[in-house]
């Protein structure tokens, strides 16, 4: 099935080329518009995304946390599922001009944030894309060391090298993992594409199996039903805020560029029903690890959170083989969607005429590398997950800032062949390539979740009570605040000169 061109040679689209002579310096095969032929997306295969992107080892520990925290077994999963209830609104919101328009990420913030003044939001989300790259790329090479026979586990080889800062032997697994996710993603979108959804079937039957299994051995969930919350009312939203916003931080990097997914969509009504499957499976797996980790309370005699550490103790090879298997499977859908395609585009992007996606990929992957995440994991996982996820909510005002500008400036319409100009006199040229205005109102979203961040990760010790609740609170925030600001200043400014007659490239499908 040919989704899009990711080859390093050229292909023409005449019908984009024809009508509208792009600049070469904004395009390139990997940024034009999908063309209809290439939109072949159902709603169940827009899902399956879903299926490949929730169901990995970090997913895993979600309601778990929550519930170490305090919560009842039913708050931790609630509370997850709630706040991916409300992603899923930026999340169709972001999708939409992505299906209709047929553009990625990047182009779409040529819009809001200038022709050039674009790269600011892409590359500062390609760079926790690439951080998170590393993290889930040395998770999917501990489960390779897991299936090693023992023998080779405690050679020499399992020795830490100080220079290196783990041993040969996990640093070789590490490279393994990673040699295979280059592999898929060379294959361009249509190589994740087809990951994503011939992995769905095979990981949710593969999560039932471990979770028939644990009911079957800890005979049944009764030890799970049996965890009540132990905080009280004030205690327990002064918990549940915080951890609103974690979860939606979980997934806020992908709110952002998502229309590099939606752009595949047959229509609107597909691209929409795919993404409701979010907390439909978010709920789901969650339950799941919390259900198995509940259990090996049970079973093992005490807990065991980590489910990697969890295959070793199952036994027998070949259940251990297929389960490690399943790790792999899940941790390579999870980060070649969730972490190469974002980075690999805003690269792209950059520079159309150095990069296409295989080579912005390459490029990813070999971050990935220089993150050395097997230095940051073993200093400090919490410090890492802490960085991750606070980044992540910093970039809740770019997300404010492109919705702002397309429903509330633009009205929903735009115009590609602006988007693909880079004349002094074209709509998103603004100044200079630079919209100054979204420049502003995003750092006015930034700048006071600064505070509460540094306190959170130790350079700043006391901060007044309001910075932290503004951090507790830091995706809605600066969500909310960004976008409102941004829209006020392009009120004042006078953007009704937007309202020229704009194009659509392809017709809009309901």
């Amino acid at each position: 099935m040919a989704i899009a061109s990711s080859s390093d040679q050229p292909t023409n689209n005449p019908r984009f080329d024809e009508l509208f002579d792009p600049d070469p310096a904004l395009t390139n095969d990997d940024l034009k518009p999908t063309s209809s032929d290439q939109r072949t997306f159902s709603g169940w295969e827009m899902a399956s995304l879903w299926v490949g992107l929730v169901v990995g080892v970090p997913t895993f520990y979600l309601a778990g946390s929550l519930v170490d925290l305090g919560m009842a077994w039913w708050q931790g999963i609630a509370t997850v599922v709630v706040a991916n209830i409300i992603l899923l609104v930026p999340l169709v919101l972001t999708g939409h001009p992505g299906t209709k328009y047929g553009v990625s990420f990047p182009v779409l913030a040529r819009s809001s944030f200038g022709i050039r003044g674009a790269h600011v939001p892409t590359l500062l989300r390609a760079l926790v894309g690439c951080g998170w790259y590393g993290i889930e790329t040395w998770i999917g090479g501990e489960a390779i060391f897991l299936l090693l026979p023992h023998f080779i586990k405690h050679s020499g080889w399992a020795t830490s090298v100080p220079w290196l800062g783990t041993s040969l032997l996990e640093f070789s697994c590490f490279i393994a993992f990673w040699l295979a996710q280059l592999a898929i993603v060379w294959k361009g979108m249509d190589g994740i594409l087809e990951l994503e959804k011939y992995s769905a079937p095979i990981l949710i039957v593969l999560t039932s199996c471990l979770l028939i299994w644990a009911y079957v051995n800890a005979g049944g969930f009764t030890y799970m039903l049996s965890l009540n919350s132990r905080l009280s009312s004030s205690e327990f939203w002064s918990l549940f805020f915080p951890s609103l916003t974690a979860n939606i931080s979980f997934w806020a990097t992908l709110a952002l560029n998502i229309p590099d997914f939606t752009r595949y969509a047959k229509s609107q009504n597909d691209q929409i029903l795919g993404q409701v499957g979010l907390p439909i499976f978010m709920g789901a797996f969650t339950f799941v690890g919390l259900a198995v980790t509940s259990s090996t309370k049970v079973i093992f005699g005490r807990v065991i959170s980590n489910p990697i550490q969890l295959l070793g103790e199952i036994g027998g090879f070949t259940t251990m083989f297929l389960a490690i298997i399943g790790i792999s499977l899940a941790t390579l859908t999870t980060n070649i969607a969730a972490n190469v395609v974002a980075p690999a585009n805003a690269l792209v992007n950059l520079s159309p005429s150095k990069f296409t996606f295989r080579r912005g990929a390459l490029l990813t992957a070999l971050l990935g590398i220089a993150f050395q995440p097997w230095r940051l994991l073993k200093s400090s996982e919490s410090f890492v997950y802490t960085w991750l996820v606070g980044y992540s909510a910093l970039l809740g005002p770019i997300g404010g800032i492109i919705l702002a500008d397309y429903y509330l400036v633009r009205g929903g319409e735009l115009s590609v062949k602006e988007l693909y100009s880079s004349s002094t006199h074209g709509i998103y040229y603004y100044c200079g390539g630079y919209n100054l205005l979204a420049i502003l109102a995003m750092f006015v979203g930034i700048l006071p979740v600064v505070p509460g961040f540094l306190q959170k990760v130790g350079i700043l010790d006391g901060i007044s009570g309001s910075f932290v609740v503004i951090y507790n609170n830091a995706w809605f925030f600066s969500f909310f605040t960004a976008g409102f600001v941004y829209w006020v200043l392009s009120f004042l400014k006078g953007k009704q000169e937007n309202s020229r007659s704009m194009d659509s490239l392809l017709p809009n499908k309901p």
